[in-house]
This record gives C-alpha cells, sequence and structure tokens, in this order.
C-alpha cells in the first residue's frame, strides 16, 4: 500500500478532499492519511462535521494557529517537514489556495516527495490576493496538476506544463456539494439556527437572498464595505435577505458604524449542511467568495459575485454566476434582472458531475504504480 498524505488547512479544503477520502476508502493499492495543518482552528469542526462529510476525523493535527502570511506559513513547513521525515508519504496531496497549501508543497518538494494540486491553474491575475501567489507558487512545483476548467488548461500550458502531467477531471468542490445535497434530500428536516427564516420566506410566491462577504478588498475599509452596504440594503427593498456574518465582517460593520436595516437578517457562520439547506433554495446569492460561485453554478442558483475579478470564469461563461464588480448600480442591476425572471440561464460545466475525485484516484494510482 502506498500512503497519500491528504492536506488540509482551513474548513472548505476539508470540503474538496472529502470526495477524495472517500474515493480512496478501501482501495487495493492506495491508502491515505488526512493532515489537519490547523491553519484555521474551526470549535465547531467536531465530530459531527466530518460526520457529515461523511470522513473519518484527521490523523494528525498540527495546530499551526495564526500570525502573518509568513510566519503562518513558515510554522507549517517546520510542522509538514518533520512529519514527512518521520513517516515519509508517496506523494503529497493539496487542494486549493490556502497557506497551507503552499507551505506543504515546498516542503515536501524540497523532500523530493512528488505533489498533487487539485484545482490548479486558476489565476484571477490579482496579486493583490493572498491565493493568486499561493496558487502561482504552488502550480510552479507541483508534480501532477488535477483541474476543475478550460481556463485552467490553458493557463498551465502557456506556463509550460507538460501536457502529460495536466488533467481535466472536473470539481471535487462539485462532488462534495451534490453530495451533501443529495444527503439533505433523503435526511428527515433538521432544525438549523436558519430554519424559522427560511420556512417564513418559502412557500406562496415567497423567496429570499443570501449574502457572503469576507474578502478584505470589500470589507476592510469603511469606503468600500458602505458601497457594497448601500447595495444591499437597496436589494433588500424588493427581497429578504440573510446574512451569515463573517468574524472579521462583523467587527467592521461595527467598527464603521454601518446599519444594514430591517429587512437583512443577520446570523452567525453556519455549519456545512446548515448553509447548504440555505442557499441551495435562495432566489439569489451575492457573494465575494470563490467556492460559492462554484457550488451555485453546480445547482443552478442564481449568484452575483461582489469582485472585479474571478479565478472561476466557468462560471460565469456557463454557469449561473454573473461578475458585477463592486459598483453598487451595478450589483442593484444584476439582482433586479434576476427577480424580474431576467437573470443569465447558466448550465454545469463539462464533468462536474460528481465523479472528479474517482478520476483524481485513478490517476494517482497510475502515477504511483
Amino acid at each position: 500500500m502506498k500512503t497519500i498524505y491528504l492536506v488540509a488547512g482551513a474548513r472548505p479544503n476539508f470540503m474538496k478532499i472529502a470526495p477524495i477520502v472517500r474515493a480512496l476508502q478501501g482501495h487495493a493499492r492506495l491508502a491515505f492519511k488526512i493532515i489537519h495543518t490547523g491553519q484555521h482552528y474551526d470549535r465547531e469542526m467536531n465530530d459531527v462535521f466530518f460526520e457529515e462529510l461523511g470522513i473519518p476525523e484527521p490523523d494528525v493535527f498540527m495546530a499551526a494557529g495564526g500570525g502573518t502570511h509568513a510566519e503562518q506559513t513558515g510554522k507549517i513547513m517546520l510542522a509538514f517537514e518533520q512529519l514527512c521525515q518521520a513517516e515519509r508519504p508517496a506523494a503529497v496531496l493539496v487542494v486549493g489556495d490556502v497557506n497551507s497549501t503552499l507551505a506543504c508543497s515546498i516542503a515536501a518538494k524540497k523532500l523530493g516527495i512528488p505533489v498533487a494540486h487539485v484545482e490548479a491553474g486558476l489565476r484571477s491575475g490579482d496579486m493583490g490576493m493572498p491565493e493568486e501567489i499561493n496558487r502561482l507558487v504552488t502550480d510552479s512545483i507541483s508534480d501532477w496538476f488535477f483541474v476543475t476548467e478550460p481556463s485552467a488548461v490553458e493557463h498551465l500550458r502557456r506556463e509550460g506544463k507538460p501536457e502529460s502531467a495536466v488533467h481535466y477531471v472536473g470539481h471535487v468542490m462539485v462532488d462534495n456539494v451534490l453530495y451533501q445535497a443529495e444527503k439533505l434530500g433523503r435526511e428527515s428536516p433538521q432544525q438549523f439556527e436558519t430554519s424559522p427564516f427560511k420556512a417564513a420566506h418559502s412557500g406562496a410566491g415567497a423567496r429570499y437572498g443570501v449574502v457572503t462577504l469576507h474578502r478584505p478588498s470589500n470589507v476592510d475599509s469603511a469606503e468600500d464595505m458602505r458601497k457594497v452596504a448601500g447595495a444591499l440594503v437597496q436589494i433588500a427593498a424588493d427581497l429578504p435577505l440573510i446574512f451569515p456574518v463573517h468574524p472579521r465582517t462583523r467587527a467592521n460593520l461595527d467598527k464603521f458604524g454601518i446599519d444594514l436595516g430591517p429587512n437583512i437578517t443577520l446570523v452567525g457562520p453556519q455549519g456545512y449542511m446548515a448553509f447548504l439547506n440555505l442557499w441551495k433554495d435562495a432566489a439569489l446569492v451575492l457573494t465575494d467568495s470563490g467556492g460559492l460561485q462554484e457550488e451555485t453554478t453546480a445547482l443552478g442558483v442564481p449568484c452575483i459575485t461582489i469582485r472585479e475579478n474571478t479565478e472561476r470564469p466557468v462560471t460565469v461563461d456557463e454557469g449561473s454566476n454573473v461578475l458585477a464588480g463592486t459598483d453598487p448600480l451595478r450589483i442593484v442591476a444584476e439582482a433586479r434582472k434576476v427577480l424580474c425572471g431576467e437573470g443569465k440561464q447558466g448550465r454545469r460545466p463539462h464533468l462536474w458531475d460528481g465523479q472528479a475525485a474517482q478520476r483524481i484516484v485513478a490517476q494517482l494510482d497510475q502515477e504511483l504504480a
């Protein structure tokens, strides 16, 4: 058996490795260990969270914690190097674009351990995003590239990656949301914190929208946040909104004295299933999240992305996502199109079929044979 280290540092990473874990369980030749770097330690990431995802708890928890980008990356590199020296894996698999992705790729590569990058090749072109730097550096040293969309294939080709190392497999995030949505449909209704809101705004022509905002470019300056808030207040006059608020976003709302008014319901961060239960039936999602752009496209939910760029253009080119920028007039106009039934009609992109993890595992089996 050849052991692959599956690296996750933050909650969204576990959603991406969950389908890979399920595809590896019981494999004849490949074993795995889940490595939690502790980049983002979430008290709610308990047994229930992993049970929801259908995966075991991490085999290793490194407790890297916070700090500056350099401090966090350095701590993870040191801990992961020691781990790999103590028990050398056959390969290291990293997902996405967080600091753990970068740190563990570098540590593994310097030890001569092959690196597989899932969600490789995505580019926003915005070097002001720490995630963009992480993507570029990780892809510059990875051995195998597992790609979610055509634009990523083109980026890797232009950057000189060998065709034989680039594998267009679909998207594990979509594998996970399809798996979880089906699971949610099979279970008896659960009383999530947001269930009363959903019940009050569903049925008989009622509808609601969901908001998420956390990017520094939207929430870290009073001017930028007031612009976005103003757009949300206008939309909420026509559509009740519910806003699971990121801790930094909530702190800045208070700091800048921004009142979102009575038509926007603020709640705390939600668990995966609770949040899925909320947004999957929304009339509209307004977000600056990368992953939510993809998840809404997978389920065909109208999405307006409040950013000037996206590293996930297939969600705009083919899916249900509209890149509205940060101009309040454009954000409101795009929302009103959806509410009037004039929003874009998207489709699920090629290979976003819930089988990406099986393709990844089959390719890794071949590479490590």
